[in-house]
């Protein structure tokens, strides 16, 4: 194999991939894209956690516990009147929620009993429910307050009541908070990778062969290693170059997030951007890898482009267990291409110490298998079912 030829196939696909409006859109637009829906999102929570205006709170019943009434008026709560039909009003919207007042209410109350009164809610509607939320800790509070004071006048100490006080003390750092909040950012930089060079794979194996050129292409005197190492090496620099964009609006489009606001902090200097790149632009070469095998086994450009579509789902995979899965202490992670990635990401941004062998083992394992789907994709040039579309 001579590396002339492996540079002549990349100069060639390089320059065809940017010729491609296609190719060109999907490495630098969705880099612009992610991030910046991330601190759109961000600052619509900002917004909601930041409103101190008074809820606003329908109550049915409200002549029965005038005490009750008047002290939601006093701890920022609009005690409205109830709408005709309160149920639709919460479904709708109209209403954050309502309170109902059952009619013995004051019977049960002057005769310290229970009473029990209805928060109607719909918890389905996302933007209610820190109004939701705010409400209910008014009425808890109301019940404490009350249930402390018939204590007194009975003569008993309100903390019998409470045997145990539970205070929760947080050891997280605001940066370590962080990783919580941002923990979709790894899932955006690894779509990067399979999106960025994913028209330059379809093009150069099924599109090729669409066209008729593939077979004159692996007639000349070259070796088949070389021709799909050149093909490998463009859609990683594609792949790459869409992932460090990624990386680069992320931390841009974060320093604009109103991340103070929610009580996190995260911050990064160049040795921890010398980390991420290290341990993420060899997934570029792996996406390409994948993309070159998958694309091969296409029949045609659209054919190839449904299997690379489907492709670009594996790494949300990832994001989702590590969001439903403890696994900050699991070693294993490591060996698993992409899951690894993501957890060191999410050990950066948590500001924890990243060692020698979490540097090494992720970049190290998506390396060999991109170099093994360069082979299996040689491996598959030399098929005449592939080359001729049998």
């Amino acid at each position: 194999m001579k590396w002339r030829h492996v540079w002549v196939v990349l100069r060639k696909e390089l320059r065809d991939g940017l010729r491609d409006r296609r190719s060109l859109f999907s490495a630098l637009v969705f880099p612009l894209i992610g991030p910046v829906l991330v601190v759109v999102m961000f600052r619509f929570i900002a917004q909601q956690q930041a409103i101190d205006e008074p809820v606003p709170l329908p109550v049915i019943g409200a002549e029965h516990a005038p005490g009750l009434v008047e002290y939601l008026r006093q701890h920022d709560i609009d005690v409205r009147e109830p709408p005709a039909d309160a149920g639709e009003a919460v479904r709708t919207g109209e209403a954050p929620a309502v309170l109902v007042i059952p009619a013995d209410y004051g019977d049960r109350f002057r005769a310290s009993r229970s009473v029990r009164v209805e928060l109607m809610v719909d918890n389905s509607r996302n933007e209610t429910r820190s109004k939701v939320r705010r409400a209910r800790r008014v009425l808890e509070a109301y019940a404490a307050g009350i249930g402390a004071q018939r204590l007194l006048l009975r003569g008993i100490d309100p903390q019998i009541a409470a045997p145990v006080a539970v205070a929760e003390v947080d050891l997280a750092t605001a940066q370590q908070l962080a990783a919580n909040v941002l923990n979709v950012i790894p899932m955006f930089v690894m779509m990067a990778a399979f999106i960025g060079g994913m028209y330059v794979a379809t093009d150069s194996t099924a599109g090729e062969r669409e066209r008729g050129s593939l077979e004159p292409l692996l007639a000349n005197p070259v070796s088949r290693t070389a021709l799909v190492l050149g093909k490998w090496l463009a859609t990683a620099t594609l792949s790459g170059t869409s992932l460090l964009l990624t990386l680069v609006t992320a931390g841009v489009a974060l320093s604009r997030a109103p991340l103070e606001e929610l009580g996190v902090q995260a911050s990064f200097g160049l040795d921890q951007a010398a980390v991420v790149c290290l341990v993420m632009l060899p997934v570029a070469l792996l996406a390409a890898g994948l993309q070159l095998v998958v694309a091969t086994f296409a029949r045609s450009f659209r054919e190839a482009q449904t299997y690379l579509s489907v492709l670009t789902l594996a790494p949300m995979l990832p994001g989702v267990m590590l969001t439903v899965m403890p696994l900050d202490q699991a070693r294993w992670t490591l060996v698993v291409p992409i899951l690894g990635q993501q957890q060191v990401l999410m050990d950066v941004i948590r500001g924890d110490a990243i060692g020698p062998a979490q540097l090494l083992v992720p970049s190290v394992i998506v390396l060999v298998l991109g170099l093994v789907c360069v082979r299996a994709t040689a491996w598959l040039f030399g098929r005449e079912r592939i080359v001729f579309g049998g």
